[in-house]
């Protein structure tokens, strides 16, 4: 909530409405209340005015308090129609209406990310604020940060004995703390959160000939062997499909769905709620970014179907249940069990079904299910390409999901493009070895990994 109120205050700032002052109000959720405290600390510590509500507002009163003060806009702590154990952070305009998409981003723009809990920035901040001792060991480098790929890389190569403390660029762009363009950590954002740099781990390439360094002997692996690639999840993916040009992209069909494309050697930042992310960085060469689009639910819409609806026992018979008819009857499947993701970032959509008649049976609504996927794939492969100003020519696909004939081929057909499924099925290990098999020269280059 700090973080989201100074980007609120940062902006305030830059466009002159600082001095009208700003209202913060909230509802009756969990710590409602301490969060509008510590948001209004946050802005006041920034010079600004804060109309600070005594109780529980309703939004439509904040939003004419706006009007009534003239003030610069309001911070509201709500999640309207979610459970009541969640909260959320709201902008409301000037006009007392919500703040548009353009003072969104720039909003959004001070903290290089969209706000979610999806970095880990935020979460270093709550264990320096909360675990006692914690920031006093950090400040004096007795407590260090990292993410999964830094804790295995530092068992790795000898852990409280020595090991190597890193990361590599696809991974710290995941802490929200990462500067996109200089590939460092950014210090504004470090003391904004109040973050120790010392704490962090250095930043390296994906593939770094420089070597991370070596596992131990008496290790479980029973060699001295060079650790030297580390990729983020889906950018291993990336790599492991070979979508080394601007324009090529890859799709994966999990649980979710998480589209990358390769937007070349400059971040593109994006106006249609898509994510820019660092692809990989190989050696000395300079970084590839890509965007990024996620789908909270895919296989898990076939999961539902199988579980609560009994539809069928086992997830792989969703395709044979869907070709028992012949399209999906006029019903669709809006899947937002857990809200929307890109484009639209939503968290208090929910899900629905429409269309439905006497007409409909099972066989409908499974095909109408696995349409769901192509439909939100279809919709975050629009964005990328408005972002990009570049035309996908395949998509390149990966997950559980993609040996269902019948969705793979609806997605080709809504599409109007070539989908291509490799024949290794794990690209994100495949995508791991290569960075570090061209880091140690048993390949040469990607183009040895295309003809491979």
């Amino acid at each position: 909530m700090r973080v989201c109120a100074q980007g609120v205050a940062s902006y305030l700032q830059q466009t002159g409405l600082a001095s009208r002052g700003l209202i913060v109000g909230y509802d009756t959720r969990f710590a409602s209340e301490d969060f509008a405290s510590a948001v209004a600390e946050v802005v006041a510590g920034n010079g600004i005015k804060v109309y600070l509500c005594p109780k529980a507002t309703p939004t439509p009163a904040i939003s004419y308090g706006i009007l009534a003060k003239q003030a610069g806009g309001a911070i509201i702590i709500t999640a309207s129609h979610n459970p009541a154990s969640w909260n959320g952070f709201k902008v409301k305009s000037e006009h007392g209406s919500s703040a548009p998409p353009d003072a969104i981003t720039k909003i959004e723009k001070h903290i290089s990310h969209t706000l979610a809990t999806y970095f880990s920035g935020p979460k270093i901040k709550w264990v320096l604020d909360n675990i006692p001792d914690a920031r006093a060991a950090a400040e004096k480098g007795d407590a260090i940060f990292g993410n999964i790929d830094t804790w295995e890389i530092w068992w790795l190569t000898g852990g409280p004995g020595g090991g190597v403390h890193v990361t590599d660029v696809t991974n710290a762009s995941r802490t929200m703390l990462m500067n996109l363009k200089t590939l460092e950590w950014d210090q504004e954002i470090l003391d904004i959160l109040g973050i120790p740099r010392q704490m962090l781990p250095e930043i390296r390439p994906s593939s770094d000939s420089k070597i991370y360094g070596y596992t131990l002997q008496d290790s479980p692996l029973g060699a001295s062997i060079p650790v030297c690639g580390d990729l983020g999840d889906q950018q291993a993916a990336l790599v492991g499909q070979t979508c080394y040009n601007p324009g090529e992209g890859k799709n994966t069909y999990g649980t979710g769905c998480f589209m990358l494309l390769n937007t070349g050697t400059k971040p593109v930042l994006s106006k249609s709620g898509l994510l820019t992310t660092v692809g990989y960085k190989i050696d000395a060469e300079p970084a590839v970014y890509c965007l990024e689009g996620s789908i909270a639910i895919s296989g898990a819409l076939i999961q539902w179907l199988r579980d609560n609806l009994k539809l069928f026992e086992k997830s792989s018979e969703v395709e044979a249940l869907a070709k028992t008819v012949e399209d999906n009857g006029g019903i669709y499947f809006v899947p937002a069990f857990s809200g929307l993701f890109a484009p639209y970032w939503k968290s208090d959509a929910r899900g629905v079904i429409v269309g439905l008649t006497r007409y409909i049976n099972k066989g409908h609504i499974a095909r109408a299910a696995l349409e769901a996927t192509a439909y939100q794939t279809r919709e975050v492969l629009d964005a990328m390409e408005k972002d990009s100003g570049v035309k996908l020519a395949t998509l390149k696909v990966d997950g559980g999901m993609v040996y269902n004939e019948l969705l793979m081929q609806f997605q080709a057909d809504i599409l109007s493009m070539p989908v291509v499924r490799p024949r290794v099925a794990e690209t994100t290990s495949l995508g791991a070895a290569y960075a570090a098999g061209l880091a140690v020269g048993f390949w040469d280059n990607l183009e040895d990994l295309r003809q491979n």
